[in-house]
């Protein structure tokens, strides 16, 4: 054996015998104890005991656990990083659709409680995606914005929704989508 082995692989002068407890010893886990191995193995609590001594079993192991978690944490992290990629690329495709809806989207089909929505529906979009708190966003616009969107004539309400819908597209492009 080679001294530079990790803690947990088979060390330079350690029997088959002893490598094969240890890795019983290991592969115990949590539940890992002297006397299980001597059980498993069908040998003396004492020599077992002597392995363990001799060839640092505790320390090898508590090297393996740790091994063991950083492996899983790359991996955990290396899942969380496929899944916000794949959310993201859904997302992106998901925003192109809506912009090609918005495009063909007649304002003057649209009420005022639906142009509300739309802007509160972005508004939320674009704060999350900058990390900002949500909770700032009203969950209903009232009072002069009301007023001022149902006091508006069909021209004037068509420009506006052309005008939110700009913008749209314009908040949608710095978010990392395309906008038309």
């Amino acid at each position: 054996m080679a001294d530079s082995a990790e803690a947990w692989e088979r060390q330079s002068g350690e029997s088959s015998a002893a490598w094969e407890a240890f890795a019983c010893y290991r592969d115990l886990g949590l539940s890992r104890s002297i006397g299980k191995v001597a059980e498993r193995l069908a040998k003396s609590r004492t020599l077992i005991e002597r392995w363990s001594t001799s060839h640092r079993w505790v320390l090898r192991a508590e090297a393996w656990d740790r091994e063991q978690d950083r492996l899983w944490r790359a991996e955990r992290h290396q899942a969380a990083c496929e899944v916000a990629r794949r959310h993201a690329r859904l997302a992106s495709a998901a925003q192109s659709k809506i912009v090609a809806q918005l495009q063909q989207l007649d304002p003057s089909r649209l009420s005022p409680s639906d142009v509300i929505r739309w802007l509160e529906v972005t508004i939320r979009i674009e704060r999350q995606a900058y990390g900002m708190d949500l909770a700032d966003v009203p969950s209903t616009f009232t009072g002069p914005q009301m007023a001022d969107v149902t006091g508006l004539t069909d021209e004037e309400r068509r420009a506006r929704m052309e005008q939110l819908r700009r913008e749209l597209e314009a908040r949608i492009g710095t978010l990392g989508g395309e906008p038309s």
